[in-house]
C-alpha cells in the first residue's frame, strides 16, 4: 500500500482483491475447473457481464478518478493554451502585414487621386468662393457674432439669464448704494465696516462684505492730481516771492542811496540809528501792503470772469472763491516779505556818519 499512488485507495484495493479471489474460487468450486486449465477458467469467469461490472465497481470505489484525471487537465490546458497564443500572434502578425501593406496602398493611390482632384485655377477658385459667401449682417451683427465666438464661457440656463439682464432680488450679485452726498457717504462706509468688523469677531468671515467706494477713489486720484498741481504752483509762487523780495530789497537800497542827504539832516536834528531804521522799515510795510491789496483786489476782480466761463461752460456755479481770511494771510504775507527784504538797507541807512550824509548833493 506505500508504493500505491494517492489516487489509488490501498485499503479498498485489497479489499476488492479478496473479494475477486474469493468469487473466483467460489465459481471454480461450483464449475469444477481443473487446476491446469485455471487461465481459461479465469478468462471464462472475468468474461461473465456481472463479473465486469463488479470489478468495475470495485476499481471506481478504490480510484479517485478526479486526482487521476486533474494531472492530464493541467497538461492539457497548459498545451492548448500555449498553442492558443502562438496562434494568436501568428494571426495577428499575419492582420498587421495584410493591414500596413492594403493601408500604404491605398494611401499611395489616394495621394495620386487628391493630387489630380486637387488641380485647382486660383482665379476661378477665388471668384466661385467670393459667390459662395454672402454676409447678410451690418457691422453691429458682425461684430456681436465676433464676441460670441470669442467668448469661452459655457452656455448654461443662468448664464442666458444674466446676458439678459434677469436678476433674483432673493439672491443679488451685487448692490448698488447712492448717497445723496459725500457725508450720507461717509455714514454708509461706517456701517459696512462696523458690520465686517462684527462678522470677523465672531469668526463668520464668509459673511464679510466686500465693497467699492467709486466715488471715494474717484475723489482720492482727483485729490492727489490736484496736490501735485498745487504744489507745483506753489513752488513757483515761492519762486515769484524770493524774487519779489530781492527787488524790494534792491529798491530800498537804493532809495538808501539817493536820500543820504535827508539821512544826514535827520541825524543832525537828533534822531537815532533806530529812528532812521523805523523810517524805511515803515515805508517797505507800506509798499507790502499797498501790494498786497493790489493782488487781492486783482484777484477778486479776476474770479468774476473765471465764473461766468466756467458757469457758460459747465454749469458749476462759484468755482473760484477768495475767502475773507485767507486774503488777510496773504496781505499779512506779503508785508512780512517786504519787512524782511528791507532789513539790510534800513540797518546800512542807520549806520551812515551824519557829517558824511549832508556833504553829499
Amino acid at each position: 500500500q506505500a508504493a500505491l499512488p494517492s489516487v489509488i485507495d490501498g485499503t479498498a484495493l485489497e479489499a476488492a482483491v479478496n473479494d475477486t479471489l474469493a468469487d473466483y474460487l467460489s465459481w471454480t468450486a461450483t464449475s469444477g475447473t481443473l487446476i491446469d486449465d485455471i487461465a481459461t477458467d479465469f478468462s471464462n469467469w472475468l468474461a461473465q457481464p456481472a463479473v465486469q461490472a463488479q470489478v468495475a465497481a470495485d476499481f471506481n470505489s478504490m480510484v479517485d478518478l478526479n486526482a487521476l484525471l486533474a494531472p492530464f487537465e493541467n497538461a492539457l490546458q497548459s498545451y492548448l493554451e500555449q498553442v492558443m497564443q502562438a496562434y494568436m500572434m501568428a494571426l495577428m502578425s499575419a492582420l498587421q502585414s495584410q493591414i500596413t501593406s492594403g493601408f500604404e496602398q491605398a494611401m499611395s493611390g489616394f495621394s495620386a487621386s487628391m493630387a489630380e482632384a486637387m488641380n485647382i485655377d486660383p482665379e476661378q477658385f477665388e471668384a466661385a468662393f467670393a459667390d459662395a459667401f454672402t454676409i447678410n449682417m451690418d457691422e453691429d451683427d458682425f461684430t456681436e457674432l465676433l464676441t460670441s465666438l470669442l467668448n469661452n464661457e459655457e452656455n448654461s440656463y443662468e448664464g442666458n439669464l444674466r446676458r439678459l439682464s434677469f436678476a433674483d432680488f432673493a439672491v443679488p450679485t451685487s448692490i448698488s448704494i447712492y448717497p445723496i452726498d459725500f457725508e450720507s457717504k461717509q455714514s454708509v462706509i461706517d456701517i459696512l465696516d462696523g458690520y465686517n468688523a462684527e462678522m470677523e469677531a465672531t469668526g463668520q468671515d464668509d459673511r464679510v462684505i466686500t465693497y467699492t467706494d467709486l466715488v471715494g477713489t474717484l475723489m482720492s486720484s482727483v485729490t492727489d492730481i490736484v496736490n501735485m498741481i498745487s504744489y507745483v504752483l506753489v513752488a513757483f509762487v515761492a519762486i515769484s516771492l524770493f524774487v519779489s523780495s530781492i527787488m524790494i530789497g534792491v529798491i530800498t537800497y537804493i532809495s538808501v542811496l539817493e536820500r543820504k542827504k535827508e539821512i544826514g539832516i535827520l541825524r543832525s536834528l537828533g534822531a537815532r540809528k533806530l529812528d532812521i531804521s523805523n523810517v524805511f522799515n515803515a515805508e517797505t510795510l507800506i509798499v507790502g501792503l499797498v501790494a498786497g491789496c493790489m493782488g487781492i483786489g486783482i484777484t477778486l476782480l479776476a474770479t468774476i470772469p473765471a465764473n461766468a466761463i466756467v458757469y457758460a461752460n459747465f454749469d458749476v456755479a462759484n468755482i473760484a472763491i477768495l475767502p475773507p481770511l485767507p486774503a488777510l494771510a496773504l496781505i499779512g504775507i506779503s508785508m512780512a516779505l517786504t519787512f524782511i527784504a528791507g532789513l539790510i538797507p534800513s540797518s546800512a541807512a542807520s549806520r551812515r556818519d551824519p557829517v558824511e550824509a549832508l556833504r553829499s548833493e
